[in-house]
């Protein structure tokens, strides 16, 4: 999600340090915002996405187009939480995606998986799609974690679930100049009643929809994890 290292002589969160945002600016005008656009009709927002991570394909390897559409569908949601802080974490996501789509672009056929994509690219100096599919798996987890624990808490306020999945997941890698961002932003979560009304409208099987993105989202998240570790292409990252 947000690239960036702790430790001396290390990269720390190029993504957001080399922005042209003002943070003074943008931190002062973060607030929460419970107004929003609902799905129209009975549809839910899980329908109006392009491609569900229940539908990616994950064998032979994570497919990547369907991979990065399904992400895509993702970004978008944090549109229905209704706070200009998370446009900031889209544009992050956004950028790793466009690193990924631009390398499998210039080979289609040898790239059709992700793992594919990763081997490839590690026998060159330069591995930025690596770089930034390792972010963008950060960045999801986060957003796996912090809802599926709203899932399992029903009188849990997102402020909470986020702010927890963000502590287990972003904020070791984030330095002291991104963090009091992200708080702010977790702090600045719509109610739990408002966005799951954004999520499907009365009647709909919202929960049931979102449980089985969640659990698919989360088999692809731990086979790619898999993968980093096995072969050690999270080095020098």
């Amino acid at each position: 999600m947000i690239d960036g290292q702790q430790g001396n002589g290390s990269r720390k969160n190029r993504s957001i340090e080399d922005s042209d945002v003002d943070w003074t600016v943008f931190v002062s005008y973060v607030k929460p915002q419970t107004e929003g656009k609902k799905c129209g009709n009975m549809s839910t927002y899980l329908e109006t996405v392009k491609r569900s991570f229940v539908d990616v394909p994950t064998q032979p390897g994570v497919d990547t187009v369907a991979f990065l559409e399904a992400t895509e569908g993702l970004i978008k949601m944090f549109d229905l939480l209704g706070n200009s802080a998370f446009v900031v974490v889209q544009n992050d996501m956004n950028g790793n995606v466009k690193k990924i789509r631009t390398r499998y672009e210039a080979f289609p056929e040898q790239f059709k998986t992700l793992e594919d994509l990763v081997k490839h690219e590690s026998t060159e100096k330069k591995r930025t799609a690596t770089e930034g599919l390792l972010w963008l798996l950060r960045g999801l987890k986060f957003t796996q974690i912090a809802l599926s624990r709203s899932q399992a808490n029903k009188t849990e306020e997102l402020n909470v679930s986020f702010d927890a999945a963000y502590t287990n997941t972003l904020k070791p890698y984030h330095s002291f100049v991104v963090k009091p961002v992200f708080v702010l932003a977790m702090k600045a979560c719509p109610y739990r009643k408002d966005f799951y009304a954004k999520l499907g409208p009365p009647g709909s099987d919202v929960d049931g929809q979102l449980q089985a993105w969640l659990n698919a989202l989360e088999k692809v998240i731990t086979q790619l994890e898999a993968f980093y570790a096995a072969g050690n292409y999270a080095k020098g990252m």
